[in-house]
């Protein structure tokens, strides 16, 4: 391991210390609903906790075009700040278009066009995972 990914390793540790407690799947499933705001669509979750360091889930949408995916990260951000003061430790490809990831520590949003979700295809990559299909029914299903 170099010295640059040791302190990047370190700032990110550090970084994750200060974040508010949050339970994994809520924080996902939070995620999965402020997409769902946005029109985002083939919402997934992968629980990954068992197969997987990273992180315990993985938050997978489309959006159809480059605003769209702005506009479901700006309502990923501001809905997981609102409601758990938390910002991401990172996001990557925001001014890139076609795949933009929040890093939540814990969870990972990834937030994809059809064509970048169908070549990386994560679903099949992390096909050991429990899998959630995400719809406004299965929302308001989970909150009775």
């Amino acid at each position: 391991m170099t010295k640059l990914n040791l302190q990047w390793s370190n700032q990110y540790s550090e970084a994750l210390e200060h974040l508010p407690t949050v339970d994994s799947k809520e924080l996902a499933l939070m995620i999965a609903e402020a997409a769902d705001d946005r029109k985002a669509d083939n919402i997934v979750l992968l629980n990954v906790e068992k197969l997987s360091y990273v992180a315990d889930y993985f938050v997978i949408v489309t959006g159809f075009s480059q605003p769209q995916l702005r506009a479901i990260s700006t309502s990923i951000e501001d809905k997981i700040e609102e409601k758990f003061q938390r910002l991401p430790v990172r996001v990557e490809g925001k001014t890139d278009g076609n795949w933009i990831l929040h890093d939540y520590g814990d969870v990972i949003a990834h937030i994809f066009l059809p064509e970048a979700r169908e070549f990386y295809n994560l679903e099949a990559f992390w096909g050991g995972a429990e899998k959630i299909i995400y719809n406004s029914e299965y929302q308001s299903q989970n909150q009775n």
